[in-house]
């Protein structure tokens, strides 16, 4: 027994660690930028509430026959609003004495006597409270999963006019407490739509497994539900860069957790060591590590060198002696980065092999020399694409074969360097200058972001702002109705004839 708890506290550690996957991507919303959402998602609550749908109200009261249709909003005043994070609750929308606006159609039949006209009325005292839950689906993917709705109306008036104004008032109080009781059942189920369909089509958008290049993807999957405070909500991404040869393969991670404990900024990305490992793995799983220079593009002063160092074997090839150069450069092993506070870096080992290519005769090797370099990365956010700018910092070859060999070697030293600098880096560049997306709603950039780093993780902190408004990407993606849901949207047209009522 005794055997059995001691084996059961030495697991515990590693089942722990199993249990929480370090993240290679985190990003934390601050209260600010929840400030920003709640500005456009004011404006789109509006939008939904505009549209809202009441059924029609009729009944009668001894000799009076009455009917209300075509009910629309006209205006609304959403003036005492506020969305704050909850802890357990995640989001709460909180909208406080709002007035709604309404015009609608009114019928009356008494005894003889038949009108018909418009009825203007307010509901004032409106309140409306939303709690939003948010959590992880089976794809890794951020989505409201539940949504709690309560609304109420404290008063609502309606000003009438016609030639049966004064019975109209004589009938308000069945009128005016059914469209008020009517209206409260319709608020609710318009932002559930809302929230669950149409707020979750925007979620949709945030890339999570995608395609960066012709060679690798990226996963962007959420490992657990949102961490959510009083003051921030902190998201958990996989972060993990995969070749798209073997799309299915996983590199474990054991790099540092981010750790975000900055609120100045509406949001914050962080990246361990391991987001961008992950990605040079993958490049080197994809073969793509390796760059070859033949013939006029070697630079013609280090061919002369390269001639002159080498001119022992060469002249032994008395038929090749003017044959062309090829330079391969191939990585050897996955590149390391390395992210301190003083600055970020990348280890590479790679080999350079050094060949003669007669016309029509296998190629003949002069020399294969190992090369270990330093690359200093600059790491920076432009728009929501994540760009490495990579700069030769510290460069060494040496042979494979000799000591002695690697002495001869060192008059390359200065200008392999040279090489490296103004050929080989220029085209490495190019290759990362598109960057890698940062998963975000469509139609939500970064604004004036800054870069800190750590002792293996980097932060970035931006604000937000919307390129495209909520409604403009949400139509861009709605979701198309059923038909029974379309049919059932629009309410029949009542009827004018007053035998109907």
């Amino acid at each position: 027994m005794a055997a059995g708890s001691c084996l059961l506290l030495l697991l515990l550690p590693s089942l722990v660690t199993a249990s929480h996957s370090p993240p290679g991507c985190k990003i934390r919303i601050t209260s600010k930028g929840l400030d920003l959402v709640k500005q456009e998602g004011l404006r789109f609550v509006e939008q939904e509430l505009q549209n809202i749908t009441v059924s029609d109200l009729h009944g009668n009261e001894g000799q009076f026959q009455y009917n209300i249709s075509q009910v629309k909003v006209t205006d609304l005043q959403l003036a005492f609003s506020d969305l704050n994070f909850q802890p357990q609750q995640h989001l709460v929308f909180n909208i406080n004495n709002a007035s709604i606006s309404l015009r609608f159609r009114r019928q009356l039949l008494y005894w003889f006597f038949y009108d018909i006209g418009s009825i203007n009325a307010s509901a004032d005292g409106v309140h409306i409270y939303t709690v939003l839950q948010l959590a992880k689906d089976e794809a890794g993917r951020l989505k409201i999963s539940n949504m709690t709705c309560n609304a109420s109306i404290a008063r609502m008036h309606a000003g009438f006019s016609g030639t049966l104004r004064k019975v109209y008032e004589f009938l308000s109080t069945f009128i005016v407490t059914g469209m008020r009781f009517l209206l409260s059942q319709q608020i609710c189920p318009s932002l559930e739509h809302a929230s669950l369909v149409l707020l979750n089509s925007l979620l949709d958008t945030v890339p999570v497994r995608n395609y960066v290049d012709e060679h690798i993807g990226i996963d962007y999957s959420l490992l657990r539900d949102p961490s959510v405070s009083t003051e921030t909500l902190d998201l958990d991404f996989k972060g993990m860069f995969f070749p798209r040869v073997r799309v299915d393969q996983e590199l474990e991670n054991h790099a540092v957790e981010p750790v975000i404990k900055e609120t100045e900024r509406m949001v914050y990305v962080a990246f361990s060591e391991y987001f961008f490992d992950s990605a040079m793995h993958s490049y080197f799983q994809a073969g793509v590590l390796t760059i070859e220079l033949q013939g006029e593009k070697v630079p013609k002063d280090l061919e002369v060198l390269l001639r002159a160092t080498f001119f022992g074997t060469i002249f032994m090839l008395s038929p090749s002696v003017d044959a062309p150069l090829r330079l391969v450069l191939q990585v050897s092993a996955p590149p390391r980065c390395t992210i301190k506070p003083s600055g970020t870096s990348v280890s590479v080992s790679a080999f350079l092999n050094i060949s003669l290519v007669p016309p029509d005769r296998p190629p003949v090797q002069l020399s294969s020399m190992a090369m270990e370099t330093k690359l200093s990365a600059k790491v920076f956010l432009q728009g929501k694409a994540l760009r490495v700018q990579l700069d030769l910092r510290r460069f060494r070859i040496y042979s494979k074969q000799s000591a002695l060999e690697s002495l001869a070697l060192f008059s390359l030293q200065a200008p392999l360097k040279t090489l490296l600098q103004l050929t080989i880096m220029p085209i490495i560049n190019e290759r990362t200058k598109k960057g890698v997306q940062i998963p975000l709603p469509e139609g939500m950039d970064f604004t004036r972001e800054v870069v800190t780093n750590h002792a293996g993780f980097l932060t970035v902190g931006a604000d937000l702002h919307f390129s495209k408004g909520l409604r403009e990407v949400i139509e861009k993606y709605r979701p198309l109705p059923t038909a029974a849901a379309y049919s059932s949207s629009w309410p029949a047209e009542p009827s004018l004839d007053p035998s109907s009522l």
